[in-house]
C-alpha cells in the first residue's frame, strides 16, 4: 500500500494542477507543493531503511586495553 501512496504521490505532484481544454492553459503546483512532496518522499524512504541515519560505534583508545 505504501508503494502504491508513494507512486501516486509522484504522478500526483508531476501533473499539472489546472488544465483547461481549447485554449490549453496548463498551471502548475506551486513550488511549495513540490517541495513538500518531496520532503515527505524523502523522509519516508529514510525512515524505511534500517540505520535510519544513525549509527554507534564504541571508540577504545589505543593502548587502555
Amino acid at each position: 500500500m505504501s508503494d502504491n501512496l508513494q507512486e501516486t504521490i509522484r504522478e500526483s505532484a508531476k501533473a499539472p494542477a489546472k488544465a483547461s481544454g481549447d485554449a490549453g492553459s496548463v498551471e502548475q503546483h506551486n513550488l511549495t507543493e513540490q517541495i513538500a512532496a518531496d520532503k515527505y518522499l524523502s523522509s519516508r524512504d529514510a525512515v524505511a531503511q534500517k540505520n535510519r541515519g544513525l549509527r554507534f560505534n564504541k571508540l577504545v583508545p589505543p593502548g587502555s586495553a
